[in-house]
């Protein structure tokens, strides 16, 4: 046990410490090469001017660069790498099982990171440029669609996935149903990366998250898939340590995008793969994000169908900003409440497995 404690808390702290080290130098050329809009404001999800972020948030978005995800997985990969080269150099039993990359646990999570960070610098970079508007977001939808798709097909054809876990119940079996039920989560996932919209909100709560499922594999004996998720809980922890307001840089959609998709698989990683309940427990643990998502498309419907918006701004987080809270005030309670639910959801997810 002692070990495998070891082999968790080693990553994470060589994670961490690597994203301190590196941010001063991301930090350097992003500045340098002045990577944020360079036109402020930003449109409704109907397509008009919304006014209301724009007049709390416009002088900010030309104040820091965007792109700071870019510590969190270049954290981890940089993990990764160093280890298996010490590993390479110092061939002792112990460094060697520190490495945490392997094709039954982390593989697909790495993929789906990697793949999705990419992804988003491309959008990244298209939004910094003069009048840059980014990919256009059937684009993006259609990468989330198809890489989701691919996955979930390996979850059901080549991991022979084909029920979804129930706390304190059975399992329930859905067979190919697996691959579109990862489609969706997936894209739910994605779609709360809006959640990036605070000095240091974004990562609160993906740190959050990550240390619920970095715990949930680890009483799963996934020790791999707890060391990847502690890793990225590291690089989360150094990208929070110059997100705190004021932010230095935004995590923007290399961030979001790799972190959102990691979610989904290690969600499904730490399921029927690892004998336990980790899908059901997902809208616990990622509650605010559920939060973010659900105000999204409440205020879409209100205004359609009802001809007035149900928040001043959506999502959530951006109306209390409206209606007189501070920034800072918004993000400490969405970190008390994110701490609150992943706590929840570990509890359910360990023990609804305990008594199935």
């Amino acid at each position: 046990m002692f070990s495998d404690i070891v082999r968790v808390l080693v990553p994470a702290t060589v994670s961490f410490l690597v994203g301190i080290a590196i941010a001063p130098i991301i930090t350097h050329y992003l500045y340098k090469y002045k990577a944020w809009k360079k036109s402020p404001g930003k449109s409704a999800l109907d397509g008009s001017r919304a006014q209301e972020f724009n007049r709390l948030h416009e002088a900010n978005e030309t104040r820091a660069p965007r792109m700071g995800g870019i510590i969190v997985w270049a954290s981890l990969l940089l993990t990764i790498v160093g280890i298996a080269i010490v590993a390479k150099f110092v061939p002792s039993a112990e460094i060697l099982k520190l490495s945490f990359l392997s094709r039954s646990q982390t593989w697909i999570p790495l993929a789906a990171l990697l793949i999705g960070a990419f992804a988003g610098l491309i959008d990244d970079l298209l939004v910094i440029r003069p009048g840059g508007n980014g990919l256009p977001l059937a684009i993006r939808l259609f990468t989330v669609i198809l890489l989701s798709c691919f996955i979930g097909w390996w979850f059901w054809a080549k991991l022979g996935v084909s029920v979804v876990g129930i706390p304190f119940g059975a399992p329930v079996f859905i067979g190919w149903l697996v691959i579109p039920l990862f489609v969706l989560m997936s894209l739910a996932v994605y779609a709360s990366g809006v959640i990036d919209g605070i000095d240091g909100l974004s990562g609160g709560v993906f740190a959050s998250v990550f240390a619920s499922y970095t715990i949930i594999a680890f009483v799963q004996d996934q020790i791999d898939l707890a060391a990847f998720s502690a890793a990225l809980l590291g690089g989360l922890l150094a990208f929070l340590w110059f997100n705190i307001p004021p932010a230095r840089f935004y995590m923007s959609d290399t961030g979001t995008m790799g972190l959102t998709l990691t979610i989904a698989v290690i969600a499904f990683m730490t399921d029927s793969l690892g004998g336990g309940i980790g899908i059901a427990v997902l809208p616990i643990i990622g509650a605010l994000l559920v939060a973010t998502v659900a105000s999204d498309i409440a205020q879409v419907i209100s205004k359609r169908f009802f001809g007035k918006k149900l928040f001043r701004i959506a999502p959530l987080h951006h109306h209390f900003e409206a209606i007189g809270w501070p920034g800072s005030k918004v993000v400490m309670r969405y970190w008390i409440l994110s701490i609150i639910f992943a706590f929840a959801g570990v509890i359910i997810a360990i023990t609804g497995a305990l008594h199935v």
